[in-house]
């Protein structure tokens, strides 16, 4: 079964990083860009990491350059501003495609396993989410105005489950 340790991805540093070397924690995935109405999202990002790192849950940042131009920079560019913007420390990644036959094969497995509103497959925009479980499957995927704070009961219940060995389907059950 294919899960997110299946993959790999370079980081903005420019090395390639296994996946797999987030085993066992709850994963939070995000496409990211640097110019769009979203990039506000940045702070509420950085506060759940803050607030659940701890526990075992990372949130990994995918800029994406694939609606409307919104993160031209280079890798360089793209860290200095995090950093200098939203003091962001969630590992980053180089820049991605996320849809079309360019897209990271991450992002083309995340969309098979959980698709959008009306069934739609595609992502829409920067700053679509997709919350992982433990052992490395989709739980749920978020759109564009979904607030990073209003994650927090479903981040709960995963680091929940991964403390109490539930499987991962039990967060289902329990969402809104």
């Amino acid at each position: 079964m294919t899960s997110i340790y299946s993959f790999s991805a370079r980081t903005l540093r420019g090395n390639d990083l296994a996946l797999s070397c987030y085993q066992g924690q709850v994963v939070l995935v995000v496409n990211v860009a640097s110019e769009c109405g979203f990039t506000p999202q940045y702070q509420g990002l950085e506060a759940l990491y803050r607030d659940y790192r701890e526990r075992r849950f990372t949130i990994l940042g995918f800029p994406c350059d694939q609606f409307g131009h919104q993160e031209p920079g280079s890798a360089e560019e793209i860290a200095r501003f995090c950093h200098s913007q939203y003091q962001i420390s969630f590992p980053m990644f180089d820049k991605v495609a996320v849809n079309g036959p360019q897209a990271h094969p991450l992002f083309s497995w995340l969309k098979d396993e959980k698709a959008g509103v009306l069934g739609t497959r595609n992502i829409k925009w920067n700053f679509t989410k997709f919350l992982l479980g433990r052992h490395g499957q989709v739980l749920e995927r978020y759109g564009s105005t979904t607030k990073p704070d209003t994650l927090r009961g479903d981040i709960e219940r995963a680091l929940a489950e991964a403390q109490t060995g539930f499987p991962d389907n039990d967060i289902k059950d329990q969402h809104d």
